[in-house]
């Protein structure tokens, strides 16, 4: 920390002050201590005698007098009590930067830290402070992308539900003003604004599920102890009929060996179940779905469901997990896809102590999660038990 002229004179008038004032004691003191002696001849003569009977060193050095050893101890005092004043000032000094460095910050500069280094307790005072900063203007940040979010989905969720409203009271305006001509007509009709309303429950229904997904203020979900090849076994089983009626087969790699997840078995279900479903509907052109698994690290692992149908233009890679992100061929009323699905994917395994990336190729494109091994699990403990055996057998 840099002094400013002001405050190193003011240092050096604190010094010299304090310098006066000492040597004005001292003087004081050595004035009564001689005169007390001189008044007291057996005081003095005791003196002298002790003087010239004490000796040190090889050539017999006799005592200073007692005013030079009182005027050498006094010299000590002196300058202990100069220095700790001295700096017990700039610790006042020290401390006012600090004051004026939090003023400049509490009135807007919220990029500004206090940049100067010092020791002890009051370095530690100021790496608090910074971090107290950081730690505001971060909260401050994340409160503004709640803002914009919130303004986001606002405006999203307007434009989806606005759409297929004008369309009802549209058309059963039409039913209502009596313009159909027939009853063919009332029924074509009413029938569009039906599929309109069930457009708007599914996005509806959407919004209910990713706002249950994400809500970290509910109780903790059951967790189960979910065995990873028979989940990919349910799987395949649950939608080959739906895939044969697209005109697509379920290919399933289980492991080599039964491994278990911690999760909760009703929120997963709603991943995997969102994966495939957009595989259906999105994968135009492909002929297969795969399903497998991986062993990824010692304690988690890492599920895989791919289709061989068309790409995702990279450009949306990046966005494809956000709310109401939809890949623009796909923003159709035919697929009817809300832009929630994935967000919802995303929210549903990140709960579950894990994460979820996606890529995709003009041969495949693969949507990967990792969740993590029950590791406390009866059997896979007794695996990892009889590894580890075998390990220190082998070495």
């Amino acid at each position: 920390m840099k002094l400013t002229t002001k405050e190193k004179t003011e240092l050096f008038g604190e010094g010299v002050v304090t310098l006066i004032l000492l040597l004005l004691l001292n003087l004081a003191i050595t004035v009564i201590i001689t005169q007390s002696i001189e008044s007291n001849p057996g005081l003095r003569d005791g003196i002298f005698i002790i003087k010239q009977s004490v000796t040190f060193g090889p050539m017999h050095f006799h005592l200073l007098s007692w005013e030079n050893l009182f005027i050498l101890a006094m010299g000590v005092i002196d300058v202990i009590i100069i220095y700790w004043r001295l700096i017990r000032r700039y610790h006042q000094m020290q401390l006012r930067h600090i004051i004026s460095e939090l003023h400049y910050i509490a009135n807007g500069h919220f990029d500004h830290r206090i940049p100067f280094e010092l020791k002890g307790d009051t370095e530690r005072v100021i790496q608090s402070i910074n971090a107290l900063v950081d730690s505001v203007i971060e909260s401050m940040n994340d409160e503004r992308k709640v803002e914009v979010s919130k303004d986001k989905l606002v405006t999203s969720v307007s434009h989806d539900l606005r759409t297929p409203l004008t369309s009802i009271l549209g058309y059963l305006g039409l039913i209502e003003d009596g313009q159909c001509k027939n009853q063919d007509e009332i029924l074509k009709y009413s029938h569009i604004a039906y599929l309109k309303a069930q457009q708007m429950k599914q996005l509806v229904d959407r919004l209910f599920e990713y706002a249950k997904a994400g809500d970290k203020s509910k109780p903790s979900q059951e967790i189960d102890n979910i065995d990873v090849n028979a989940l990919l076994e349910q799987l395949q089983a649950s939608f080959k009929l739906d895939a044969s009626k697209h005109g697509m087969s379920i290919e399933m790699k289980p492991l080599k060996k039964n491994v278990w997840i911690k999760a909760n078995a009703e929120s997963l279900g709603r991943v995997f179940n969102n994966l495939i479903s957009n595989a259906f509907k999105y994968g135009k052109g492909g002929k297969n779905i795969y399903l497998s698994a991986k062993p990824e690290g010692k304690n988690g692992v890492e599920i895989v469901v791919a289709n061989d149908g068309e790409q995702i233009p990279k450009r949306s890679l990046e966005h494809i997990f956000d709310r109401f992100y939809r890949v623009e061929e796909s923003r159709n009323t035919k697929t009817g896809g809300t832009g929630l699905g994935l967000a919802i994917v995303r929210e549903i395994v990140t709960n579950q102590g894990g994460y979820i990336n996606v890529s995709s190729t003009k041969k495949l494109t693969a949507f990967k999660i990792y969740l993590p091994l029950d590791v406390n699990h009866p059997l896979q403990k007794n695996k990892r038990m009889t590894g580890e055996a075998n390990e220190k057998q082998e070495k």
